[in-house]
């Protein structure tokens, strides 16, 4: 489908939208609280994309990184979306597509978000080492610096929030910025939960009202995690990486024996086949950017899990050590609809 059709079909089902004026302030006086200067090779925001990524992404069919870019993260949540709603499944933001999402065009795809010191709190590490054994002595595997954490905070990238305001943006309690709208309708999380899990939660911008899983299916062959509820309803869809030809994803029929919320990662090099001859086991620190990210769900299949990532902008163009991992943000979605005991299928 040709670009112009799309935007075309986009604006006619009322996607198009005016952009809010993106944030301009005096450059800052420090290299760590400003953004970086705009890569000329990135292209600008497609709004009307970005609105179609921005419904999906509240509907529970994970679009990847909210950047209004076409991509095939945006394709399986299409046909995820189409499937669930029983359009014809195409994957593209078809006219029949777009106007079954037409209904949730109240919501705006973005937001002019105002900078708190608690959107902006560290610890920041940078630059990370490589070496897990150097990884072991950090006192957290936090993310490298503020704009990284905003961009997970609103299911983006740093590159695509420097689109959408000025490079120079000052990166300051008070500054006034745009940004993808992910916020959530409610926050208001299990008070079982421990508190550091329910700041987490709501760095991330995950909604406390999710659906119940009464089963999840991994398919290797579209490069999926789907969840369906106890009346056998598609109600949620998420791009994953998943194994590799080392470490293939163990096909069959599973449960989630458990969830760990910003867990420690146990590095073991005899489970690694890269691991290089003289590495030894090491207990990694905590952190968006650990190897499994925020969350750890196990699996009754011993040493495997479902998990995040420190690198969401890689979900499903990479392989894995045979877990299956997902964005930070619909892994701790995930971990709010899953419970001990859920079935989890892995099919080819």
């Amino acid at each position: 489908m040709s670009r112009i059709l799309i935007a075309a079909l986009l604006a006619s089902a009322g996607f198009a939208a005016p952009a809010p004026a993106p944030a301009q302030s005096a450059p800052a006086q420090g290299p760590a609280s400003q953004a970086p200067a705009a890569d000329p090779r990135v292209p600008p925001v497609n709004r009307d994309l970005l609105h179609v990524q921005v419904i999906l992404d509240k509907l529970g069919f994970g679009p990847g990184v909210l950047d209004g870019r076409p991509g095939l993260a945006l394709t399986n949540a299409l046909s995820g979306f189409q499937e669930a709603r029983g359009l014809a499944v195409t994957g593209r933001p078809d006219a029949a597509t777009l106007r079954a999402l037409s209904q949730y065009r109240q919501v705006r795809p973005m937001k002019r978000i105002v900078l708190t010191r608690a959107m902006l709190a560290g610890p920041y590490v940078n630059p990370i080492p490589r070496d897990e054994e150097q990884q072991a002595r950090l006192p957290a595997l936090a993310y490298r610096t503020q704009l990284e954490k905003l961009g997970e905070m609103f299911h983006t990238t740093p590159q695509a929030l420097i689109a959408l305001n000025s490079p120079g943006t000052r990166l300051a309690p008070g500054t006034a910025i745009v940004v993808p709208n992910a916020l959530p309708g409610s926050r208001d999380y299990d008070p079982e939960l421990r508190d550091d899990w329910r700041r987490t939660l709501s760095d991330l911008n995950v909604d406390a009202r999710q659906p119940r899983a009464a089963r999840i299916e991994v398919l290797k062959s579209r490069g999926v995690l789907r969840v369906f509820d106890d009346r056998d309803r598609l109600v949620a869809q998420f791009t994953a990486t998943m194994g590799s030809t080392h470490d293939p994803l163990p096909l069959g029929r599973w449960t989630v024996k458990g969830r760990s919320y910003n867990p420690p990662f146990h590095f073991n090099p005899d489970l690694f086949w890269d691991a290089s001859d003289d590495a030894e086991k090491a207990k990694l620190p905590p952190g968006p950017n650990g190897p499994v990210g925020v969350v750890w769900m196990d699996l009754s299949k011993p040493h495997y899990g479902i998990h995040g990532t420190p690198e969401p902008q890689l979900i499903g163009r990479t392989e894995s050590h045979g877990c299956v991992r997902l964005t930070n943000w619909d892994a701790a979605r995930l971990a709010v609809m899953v419970r001990p005991g859920t079935p989890a299928v892995f099919r080819a």
